[in-house]
């Protein structure tokens, strides 16, 4: 698992995306982006290159599902690996839609470590 990669966080609620980042941290990461919505997020995206994006599922104005499809569009974006989380079960639905793993909230900093070396097994 490269560390080293620059991952972005999506989501609308800022205490969540302060425990993800403190959870990537303590797994290695150091170069985490945070971004407060979907729109956010794009623009992130537009500027940057990430290496792994993590993005809420419910979100508003924009859901996750519209912010993944918006990325999968996006020719620059395509292949960045995207894992969904929330708080529901949309397993079926966020695969679906394009993600390449999802996490159930509550969720661990070992079951975020699985997603992640997950996605990148399947790459």
């Amino acid at each position: 698992m490269d560390t080293s990669l620059p991952v972005l966080v999506v989501d609308d609620s800022q205490t969540i995306r302060h425990i993800i980042s403190d959870q990537l941290r303590s797994l290695g990461f150091t170069d985490i982006d945070q971004a407060e919505d979907g729109t956010a997020g794009l623009n992130s995206l537009s500027q940057k290159q990430y290496g792994l994006v993590l993005s809420d599922w419910e979100m508003q104005p924009m859901s996750g599902e519209e912010f993944l499809k918006a990325v999968r569009q996006n020719a620059r974006n395509r292949k960045v690996p995207v894992i969904l989380i929330t708080g529901t079960t949309t397993r079926g639905t966020s695969l679906l839609a394009g993600a390449d793993a999802y996490l159930a909230k509550p969720f661990k900093a070992q079951d975020l470590e699985t997603a992640i070396r997950r996605v990148f097994v399947k790459k």
